[in-house]
């Protein structure tokens, strides 16, 4: 494990003023090419995975970013949005209603595979189905959810490798035995700035995340997405997609 000595921790950044219109604009205003792979690989885990339409759905750190909630539409009845920042809460409370046009592309990837295109109207299934709900990772009610996904947030938190694995084991610990999850991590990342604020990164890679995820999953695949052309930011050398299913403790 890097060392944690003297490194911030979650707490001690400012979450609920961070700059979700920045964030979105920049990571999300079209499909970027690692997303479409990342979504590609979930898509088609999820497509395989429990019957249609009766699952409890989690969504951990969701940010300013729709396209996890929208992998999970087809396989769930609700859909929880756990997010702690109070700006990044009231962006998603106002976008479930009616998203915007700048998701359809995510929607149109994902239609690639029948399951789907079941769903007929993607916004009144969302504005159906999702509730956002403002709670921190670390303190996740256990065994509540039946399938769930966190897109680049235990990485993304702190700068101390124990509450990156804390905050992985708190996900996994949050759905069902056998639940199927889909998890997305920055490698090696330093750090990011969103709005002129400086937030914090754990610096992980595939191995890393093995150990931790292997106690607590089976059927586990990771996948790791190199940087193309169309770099995001500096500080960071590619990413990595876990999925698999929640084991017996």
């Amino acid at each position: 494990m890097p060392s944690s000595v003297g490194a911030p921790r979650n707490a001690d950044f400012p979450w609920d003023e961070f700059d979700t219109a920045s964030y979105l604009r920049h990571n999300y205003r079209s499909l970027r090419s690692d997303d479409r792979q990342i979504l590609e690989l979930v898509r088609d885990f999820f497509a395989d995975s429990l019957p249609a339409g009766g699952a409890r759905g989690l969504d951990v750190g969701s940010g300013p970013n729709l396209y996890p909630a929208l992998a999970m539409l087809p396989l769930c009845r609700t859909i929880t949005l756990f997010e702690p920042s109070a700006s990044n809460v009231a962006w998603l409370r106002d976008e479930i209603g009616d998203y915007g046009r700048s998701w359809d592309p995510f929607w149109e990837l994902l239609c690639e595979r029948s399951r789907y295109q079941e769903v007929g109207d993607p916004r009144q299934a969302l504005a159906d189905r999702v509730s956002v709900q403002q709670g921190s990772v670390f303190k996740l009610p256990r065994r509540g959810w039946d399938v769930g996904t966190m897109f680049f947030v235990a990485e993304s938190i702190s700068e101390r490798p124990e509450e990156f694995e804390d905050a992985v084991r708190r996900f996994v610990g949050a759905l069902r035995v056998g639940a199927p999850f889909a998890a997305a991590f920055m490698e090696n990342s330093d750090g990011y700035d969103v709005g002129g604020r400086r937030f914090p990164a754990v610096a992980v890679e595939e191995g890393y995340i093995r150990r931790i995820l292997e106690t607590a999953a089976t059927d586990l695949r990771l996948e790791r997405i190199g940087i193309g052309s169309d770099v995001l930011r500096a500080g960071y050398t590619g990413m990595i997609v876990a999925c698999g299913r929640v084991r017996a403790a």
